[in-house]
């Protein structure tokens, strides 16, 4: 075996470990916890397929941005197990089901593939950063300058609606009517 296909099954379980602890895991703080090791196992595929942006991005955003705001929410939410409904499972049966048949449906699929070399190592420079940045800033300027308006545009009309008095200035405002 190569190494490339060693590495890639490696991350492949470690992504699939990840997977089924995060859906199984009962604490919502681990489960996503699993899904941010998810998102850097996927991102060593990105990796391995020469999508260096891709991958990056994905780093950045996801497991960086997005993970934290899921855990600011679960945190600010305070589940527990009093406050849990109780579970349906009749809900919990058919949930099974589906699941078993897309897991059937996912082996059979796995089965049929008749490819004596799995993982291919991406060669090229189609993938990276550089001819990335070339292709927007040559053939898509105009998009890219209309789109960093519209979002220049966004920050400003949010920065506007955010702007709240304080309440100091409330307090004094109201006390200087209450006083003419």
């Amino acid at each position: 075996m190569e190494l490339t296909t060693i590495l890639f099954l490696i991350l492949s379980l470690i992504s699939i470990g990840s997977a089924v602890m995060m859906l199984m895991s009962r604490n919502p703080v681990y489960s996503v916890l699993w899904l941010i090791l998810l998102f850097f196992t996927i991102s060593a595929h990105y990796l391995m397929l020469n999508a260096q942006f891709l991958a990056v991005v994905n780093i950045i955003v996801y497991a960086g941005a997005i993970m934290v705001l899921f855990l600011f929410v679960v945190m600010l939410m305070n589940l527990n197990a009093d406050t849990e409904p109780m579970k349906n499972y009749r809900l919990q049966l058919v949930g099974v089901i589906a699941g078993g048949s897309l897991l059937l449906i996912l082996v059979s699929a796995v089965m049929k593939i008749e490819n004596n070399q799995p993982v291919l190592l991406m060669v090229g420079d189609y993938g990276l950063i550089k001819v990335l940045g070339k292709t927007l800033f040559q053939k898509f300027v105009l998009p890219f300058e209309i789109s960093s308006i519209l979002f220049l545009s966004a920050i400003i009309g949010a920065m506007v609606i955010a702007k709240r008095d304080t309440p100091s200035q409330i307090t004094k405002g109201e006390t200087e009517k209450r006083s003419s």
